[in-house]
């Protein structure tokens, strides 16, 4: 792979200074008020420099490329390089700007309609291909931009205005997605938990590879309350379930409820009415085998009782799809050498048109 190139004492003291400020563009924020896009917004602006001082990366290194919808803006609001590209092929543009590029950051910003409609070939393809992309999926479910229809992510009844009698989809679950198509990286967090959402952007920025993260995100405007029922400060502790590598899985603001495993069904255990922690089952993110990482992201949809895992699901290391084209590209020119574009075109058969 090509070597990092080396910066400069006067860089790294430059990237040593750097501070939420240099990451916020001058453009106006032009998303409703209330709207859960400014927490990741203020999230991503606070963790960059952290991010890029801990890897030694110039901001001119960070690249942010989104599709279309509302979280799509997100480039003009950081004050980085950037595309505002087409609907759905944000993998598509930022995969190619790694492979040519590979010395920079790639974010990739879509949401869960751009994302996952029109854009769900394209996605599933850099997760499969291990592209190092660090892949925020907003997930709000329903499209905001274009006020109010039902997404790939809306529940089974939902009524909008393309559906005025309710959808009769059936939702499409983002992470499963994810790691059917074999991400080395797949986690959730929840715009209001601030902490936990920047914590996760700094394991995002570490990791080499496809990182792909679902963002519950609330639409106030549009679907306000989606995800109340266990996102909400009050209930958070008793309704999701923080994942922590090596760690059991226990949950509920006394820490009195745990997963346990039942065949192939994760079960609620009760500890404070006597179940046993020994059955409690242990976080493993790094095994290759993804199918508790896809037993865990369906969990919600057993039913009330069962709480929302959040956190990292799956971290392995894999070669990177870029990494290795490019090592594959410097095998090839040890024999030739790396080739004279010039005497290519002027070689061989050539005709001068008057």
């Amino acid at each position: 792979m090509t070597a990092k190139p080396e910066l400069s004492p006067e860089k790294l003291k430059e990237i040593e200074d750097y501070d939420r400020k240099i990451f916020t563009s001058d453009q106006i924020v032009r998303w409703c008020p209330g709207c859960g896009d400014y927490s990741i917004l203020a999230q991503m602006q606070k963790t960059m420099p952290e991010i890029c001082r801990e890897q030694g990366i110039p901001r001119e290194n960070v690249v942010v490329v989104s599709g279309i919808g509302c979280s799509s803006r997100f480039p003009y609001y950081m004050n980085t390089y950037g595309f505002h590209s087409i609907h759905g092929r944000a993998p598509t543009f930022a995969s190619g700007l790694k492979i040519s590029r590979p010395e920079l950051q790639v974010w990739v910003i879509t949401g869960d309609g751009d994302g996952l409609s029109i854009g769900g070939n394209h996605l599933i393809h850099a997760l499969r291909r291990n592209v190092d992309l660090k892949i925020l999926l907003f997930n709000n479910r329903i499209y905001g931009l274009t006020k109010g229809q039902y997404s790939p992510t809306s529940e089974q009844g939902k009524k909008t205005k393309s559906t005025p009698h309710g959808s009769v989809d059936y939702p499409l679950n983002p992470l499963c997605l994810a790691l059917a198509a074999e991400a080395t990286f797949v986690a959730r967090t929840i715009d209001a938990d601030t902490k936990h959402l920047a914590g996760l952007l700094k394991r995002v920025a570490r990791h080499k590879g496809s990182a792909f993260v679902e963002i519950y995100q609330n639409c106030n405007i549009f679907n306000d309350g989606a995800f109340k029922s266990f996102a909400d400060k009050k209930v958070r502790d008793d309704r999701t379930l923080v994942l922590e590598h090596g760690k059991p899985m226990v949950f509920g603001k006394e820490r009195d409820k745990g997963i346990g495993i039942d065949g192939l069904k994760p079960v609620v255990l009760d500890l404070a009415g006597g179940a046993n922690e020994a059955d409690l089952l242990i976080h493993d993110e790094k095994t290759s085998d993804a199918t508790l990482a896809y037993l865990l992201a369906k969990l919600e949809e057993a039913d009330e009782s069962t709480p929302v895992p959040v956190g990292v699901f799956r971290a392995i290391d894999k070669p990177s799809y870029d990494g290795l084209l490019d090592e594959q590209i410097e095998a090839a020119k040890e024999k030739p050498g790396a080739g004279d574009m010039d005497a290519l075109l002027s070689g061989g058969e050539t005709w001068t048109v008057g």
